[in-house]
C-alpha cells in the first residue's frame, strides 16, 4: 500500500473485491466525458483483465478515511526509442466532491513513483482537447502536451475488418 500520513488518506492497489467500485468509477468518468454510450465493460471483463494470471492492467484506489475518492487504471507499454518499458495511464478519475483537494495529484505522483521504481522511461496518457482544467492540472505537474501527435484508434467492426485484411506475404 502507498500511504500518506495526512489525515487518513491512502492509495492502494485494487483487489478483486473492488471490481464493482472500479466499474462505477469507469461509468462516472464516462458520464463526465460525455461518453456513456461507449461503455460496454462489465464486472466479468474487469475481473478477467485486472485480476487473472494474465492480467492486462492494474488499478490504484485512492481513499480518504477508507472511503474511495478516485482511481487510476494503467498498464505497461514499451518505448522503442528509449528501449525501456513505460506506463500508460488509461483513466484517472476523482469523484467531483473530492476534486481540488490533492487526490488527483497524489494518484498521478504515486503512479510516477511506480514508474520510477519499475525503471520505466516514461509515464504518458491522453486527455480530451476540451478538458482545459485537466490539461492545466497536468501541465502544472510538469507534463508536456504532445503537439503534433494525433491518437489513432480502431475498434469494433473496423478492427475486425482490418484484421480480415491480414495476409501472410
Amino acid at each position: 500500500m502507498y500511504e500518506t500520513s495526512i489525515d487518513g488518506f491512502s492509495i492502494r492497489h485494487a483487489v478483486p473485491t473492488d471490481v464493482p467500485l472500479i466499474l462505477q468509477f469507469i461509468r462516472d468518468l464516462a458520464e463526465y466525458e460525455k461518453l456513456t454510450h461507449e461503455v460496454v465493460v462489465n464486472e466479468q471483463d474487469l475481473q478477467r483483465h485486472l485480476f487473472s494470471e494474465d492480467a492486462k492492467a492494474e488499478v490504484l484506489i485512492a481513499e480518504q478515511d477508507q472511503s474511495p475518492v478516485g482511481f487510476a487504471l494503467y498498464f505497461h507499454n514499451f518505448s522503442t526509442f528509449l528501449g525501456r518499458p513505460g506506463i500508460y495511464l488509461e483513466d484517472l478519475f476523482v469523484s467531483p466532491q473530492y476534486r481540488g483537494q490533492g487526490y488527483g495529484k497524489a494518484l498521478l505522483t504515486c503512479l510516477a513513483s511506480i514508474a520510477v521504481s519499475r525503471n520505466c522511461g516514461r509515464l504518458e496518457w491522453s486527455v480530451l482537447d476540451w478538458n482545459q482544467p485537466a490539461i492545466d492540472f497536468y501541465e502544472a505537474l510538469g507534463a508536456t502536451t504532445m503537439k503534433g501527435w494525433l491518437v489513432n484508434r480502431v475498434t469494433g467492426a473496423a478492427l475486425t475488418q482490418m484484421a480480415e485484411k491480414f495476409e501472410v506475404i
